[in-house]
């Protein structure tokens, strides 16, 4: 299993989530980091070279390297890319 890391604004956004998709996002992030499986999608543009995950209507940015992930961003879909 990969290592989670999260940028220090990313507790704050993910606090004001309600709390039973806060934890689908969670538990997303973790599955992804167990077995790789997620809807994974990579960046271009303003976002290159972040992978994004999609949860729903909330989307993950992070950057992976071989033994760990960094959570960049939790942002609704309407958000997440401004």
């Amino acid at each position: 299993m990969k290592k989670i890391h999260f940028e220090p604004s990313v507790p704050a956004e993910i606090r004001v989530i309600p709390q039973h998709i806060a934890m689908t996002i969670l538990e997303a992030i973790h599955r992804y980091a167990e077995t790789g499986v997620g809807r994974i999608k990579p960046l271009s543009g303003e976002f290159e070279g972040f992978l994004r995950l999609r949860v729903g209507n909330h989307r993950v940015f992070f950057k992976e390297t071989e033994d760990s992930i960094v959570i960049h961003r939790v942002r609704d879909r309407r958000e997440a890319y401004r």
